[in-house]
């Protein structure tokens, strides 16, 4: 009974309040300046294969944005490649930033259209040759050489609007689009 005549007419779908969404596009529309981001992380190498960067702040919508308890996120390498397997290692990173990703932007933009999606998964491999990163062939990439993504959506809608909602999330994907283009790296030594 205490809710006021903006919070009864706000809109949720998918778990999305695209009331909000709205406004945040309509926002950015009349002030640009708003939509740029930086994110940070500091990593810290603790031995062997094992490495933990802590990610704590941003910068986003014109201020710096400070969580009250770092999200601590840990890398190894399995036995097979020398670690001692206590985490994903990096390149298992990848996938899962990309799944996550793709998987975001599917559900806002069909949020965003008012498509109710009660399930997505995805299954995601990347197929990496060692001898690139050993250094043994020029030939071999020291990445990825392909990723592979399959969803499964269960939404209201044809099977054509679902493959729609999958072109979108490759459209809209900042993982998406970092991973299939490439971003300029730049790497140097503090002092």
């Amino acid at each position: 009974m205490g809710e006021t005549m903006s919070a009864k007419r706000r809109q949720t779908v998918n778990g999305v309040d695209v009331t909000a969404l709205v406004e945040t596009i309509e926002a950015i529309k009349e002030r640009p300046a708003i939509a740029k981001f930086t994110f940070r992380a500091a990593n810290r190498w603790q031995g062997g294969g094992l490495n933990e960067t802590a990610i704590a702040d941003f910068d986003g919508a014109c201020r710096t944005h400070r969580r009250a308890r770092p999200f601590v996120l840990r890398a190894d390498e399995p036995p097979v490649l020398l670690g001692e397997d206590r985490s994903a290692n990096p390149v298992e990173y990848v996938l899962h930033a990309l799944a996550a990703c793709l998987t975001t932007s599917l559900v806002y933009h069909a949020a965003a259209r008012g498509i109710a999606v009660q399930e997505v998964e995805s299954t995601l491999e990347g197929s990496l040759d060692l001898q690139g990163f050993l250094g043994l062939s020029e030939n071999a990439r020291r990445g990825y050489e392909q990723i592979r993504v399959t969803f499964k959506i269960k939404a209201d809608g044809p099977e054509s609007q679902l493959e729609e909602l999958c072109r979108m999330a490759q459209q809209y994907s900042p993982v998406f689009d970092i991973v299939s283009n490439g971003v300029p790296v730049s790497v140097e030594l503090a002092r």
